[in-house]
């Protein structure tokens, strides 16, 4: 019987083996990406789409990455009776700006400046996991491919 500790890295391992690209579109800036959320927040996506978050560390917009070790992460301190759920998405990028230092000129104006996205690159040192993470601004460019919801307990992978 596998270890509680081996399932986890397991079950990691495989969602992050879908950092891919997605051609299919014949868009090269389209990609896989992936969003946390709670089931019940699920439904609300699916009835009305995402909706842009008043604010974060890029500014207004959608957050999403391509880790999906990232996107389990959130939402941060979920109450034990909501059940976690993570969206795979496609998202048609657009034009991208790197923001890749904290106080960046645009880090939060990207927007305002013909950007569609604003990425933040691995290991950067903005993120304290160094995990990617990406910011869309017009939700219609995400379109969801599949509903993951992990076991409760998976939460223990590694939290960004």
């Amino acid at each position: 019987m596998a270890s509680f500790r081996e399932f986890r890295d397991d079950f990691c391992a495989l969602f992050e083996s879908y950092l891919e690209r997605d051609d299919i579109w014949g868009d090269s800036r389209t990609y896989i990406m992936y969003h946390g959320t709670t089931q019940r927040a699920v439904l609300n996506i699916q009835m009305y789409g995402f909706q842009r978050s008043s604010d974060g560390m890029l500014g207004r917009g959608v957050y999403v990455s391509r880790s999906f070790q990232k996107a389990l992460a959130y939402p941060k301190n979920l109450p034990f009776y909501e059940q976690k759920a993570v969206l795979k998405l496609r998202v048609r990028v657009g034009k991208v700006k790197k923001i890749d230092k904290q106080g960046h000129p645009l880090q939060k104006t990207w927007h305002q400046h013909g950007y569609d996205s604003a990425w933040v690159p691995p290991n950067c040192g903005m993120v304290p996991s160094g995990l990617e993470e990406d910011c869309v601004w017009d939700p219609s460019r995400i379109e969801i491919l599949d509903i993951i919801y992990p076991p409760r307990y998976t939460g223990w992978c590694f939290d960004p």
